[in-house]
Protein backbone atom coordinates (compact mmCIF):
# COMPACT_ATOMS: atom_id res chain seq x y z
CA UNK A 1 0.00 0.00 0.00
CA UNK A 2 1.44 3.80 -0.58
CA UNK A 3 1.63 5.72 2.12
CA UNK A 4 0.77 8.57 1.05
CA UNK A 5 -2.65 7.20 -0.15
CA UNK A 6 -2.94 6.28 3.67
CA UNK A 7 -1.96 9.63 5.21
CA UNK A 8 -4.09 11.49 2.89
CA UNK A 9 -7.58 9.43 3.50
CA UNK A 10 -6.50 9.52 7.43
CA UNK A 11 -6.42 13.14 7.64
CA UNK A 12 -9.80 13.18 5.56
CA UNK A 13 -11.15 11.15 7.65
CA UNK A 14 -10.46 13.14 10.32
CA UNK A 15 -11.52 16.30 8.87
CA UNK A 16 -15.33 14.56 8.35
CA UNK A 17 -15.58 13.57 12.01
CA UNK A 18 -14.66 17.48 12.87
CA UNK A 19 -16.56 19.10 10.26
CA UNK A 20 -19.85 17.01 11.06
CA UNK A 21 -18.90 17.87 14.96
CA UNK A 22 -19.00 21.34 13.81
CA UNK A 23 -22.35 21.32 11.94
CA UNK A 24 -23.78 20.09 15.50
CA UNK A 25 -22.80 23.04 16.91
CA UNK A 26 -24.78 25.17 13.87
CA UNK A 27 -22.04 27.99 14.01
CA UNK A 28 -20.16 28.93 11.21
CA UNK A 29 -16.61 27.50 10.68
CA UNK A 30 -13.49 28.72 10.37
CA UNK A 31 -11.64 26.55 7.89
CA UNK A 32 -8.16 25.94 7.68
CA UNK A 33 -6.19 24.39 4.68
CA UNK A 34 -2.41 24.57 4.40
CA UNK A 35 0.09 23.98 1.78
CA UNK A 36 3.64 23.61 1.84
CA UNK A 37 4.22 26.94 0.34
CA UNK A 38 1.02 29.09 1.54
CA UNK A 39 -1.92 28.57 4.20
CA UNK A 40 -5.41 29.71 3.66
CA UNK A 41 -8.47 30.15 6.07
CA UNK A 42 -12.20 30.51 5.29
CA UNK A 43 -15.61 31.22 7.38
CA UNK A 44 -17.98 28.99 5.64
CA UNK A 45 -21.91 28.75 7.10
CA UNK A 46 -23.47 25.67 6.13
CA UNK A 47 -26.82 25.99 4.06
CA UNK A 48 -28.82 23.25 2.46
CA UNK A 49 -28.68 24.50 -1.07
CA UNK A 50 -24.62 25.12 -0.44
CA UNK A 51 -21.88 26.22 2.12
CA UNK A 52 -21.49 30.26 1.65
CA UNK A 53 -17.93 31.51 2.58
CA UNK A 54 -18.58 34.77 4.45
CA UNK A 55 -14.84 35.55 4.87
CA UNK A 56 -11.25 34.45 3.56
CA UNK A 57 -7.67 35.41 4.23
CA UNK A 58 -4.61 33.93 2.99
CA UNK A 59 -0.76 34.21 2.11
CA UNK A 60 -2.05 34.53 -1.38
CA UNK A 61 -3.63 38.40 -0.30
CA UNK A 62 -1.60 41.54 -1.34
CA UNK A 63 -1.01 42.72 1.95
CA UNK A 64 0.94 39.53 3.18
CA UNK A 65 2.43 38.54 -0.28
CA UNK A 66 5.85 39.91 0.21
CA UNK A 67 8.27 37.60 2.12
CA UNK A 68 8.05 34.50 3.25
CA UNK A 69 4.50 33.16 3.17
CA UNK A 70 4.53 28.92 4.66
CA UNK A 71 6.09 29.91 8.09
CA UNK A 72 4.47 30.59 11.44
CA UNK A 73 4.53 34.33 11.43
CA UNK A 74 2.89 33.94 8.12
CA UNK A 75 0.14 31.96 9.47
CA UNK A 76 -0.46 34.59 12.28
CA UNK A 77 -0.74 37.14 10.40
CA UNK A 78 -3.55 35.34 8.35
CA UNK A 79 -5.04 34.55 11.70
CA UNK A 80 -5.30 38.48 12.14
CA UNK A 81 -6.97 39.11 8.93
CA UNK A 82 -9.46 36.61 9.26
CA UNK A 83 -10.21 37.73 12.69
CA UNK A 84 -10.49 41.15 11.07
CA UNK A 85 -12.41 40.25 8.32
CA UNK A 86 -14.80 38.35 10.10
CA UNK A 87 -15.33 41.29 12.36
CA UNK A 88 -16.29 43.75 9.12
CA UNK A 89 -18.91 40.81 8.77
CA UNK A 90 -19.83 40.58 11.64
CA UNK A 91 -19.06 36.90 13.08
CA UNK A 92 -17.79 36.63 16.33
CA UNK A 93 -18.56 32.92 17.45
CA UNK A 94 -16.96 30.12 15.30
CA UNK A 95 -16.28 26.50 15.48
CA UNK A 96 -12.93 25.77 14.80
CA UNK A 97 -12.11 23.16 11.32
CA UNK A 98 -8.72 22.26 11.12
CA UNK A 99 -9.12 19.63 8.15
CA UNK A 100 -7.72 16.95 10.25
CA UNK A 101 -4.20 18.78 10.52
CA UNK A 102 -2.48 17.93 14.01
CA UNK A 103 -3.25 21.55 16.37
CA UNK A 104 0.59 22.29 16.10
CA UNK A 105 2.75 24.86 14.44
CA UNK A 106 1.36 26.94 11.36
CA UNK A 107 -2.26 25.58 12.46
CA UNK A 108 -1.82 26.58 16.08
CA UNK A 109 -0.47 29.83 15.17
CA UNK A 110 -3.48 30.85 12.74
CA UNK A 111 -6.18 29.68 15.42
CA UNK A 112 -4.21 31.85 18.42
CA UNK A 113 -4.05 35.13 16.01
CA UNK A 114 -7.81 34.76 15.25
CA UNK A 115 -8.32 34.28 19.01
CA UNK A 116 -6.46 37.21 20.03
CA UNK A 117 -7.88 39.65 17.24
CA UNK A 118 -11.74 38.93 18.38
CA UNK A 119 -12.90 35.16 17.39
CA UNK A 120 -14.55 32.95 19.97
CA UNK A 121 -13.83 28.91 19.65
Amino acid sequence: MNKDIDKKGSRLRRARRGRMKARELNAPRLTVYRSPRHIYAQIVRFQPDGDRILAQASTLDKALRGGSTGNVAAATAVGELIAERAAAAGIETVAFDRSGYKYHGRVKALAEAARAGGLKF
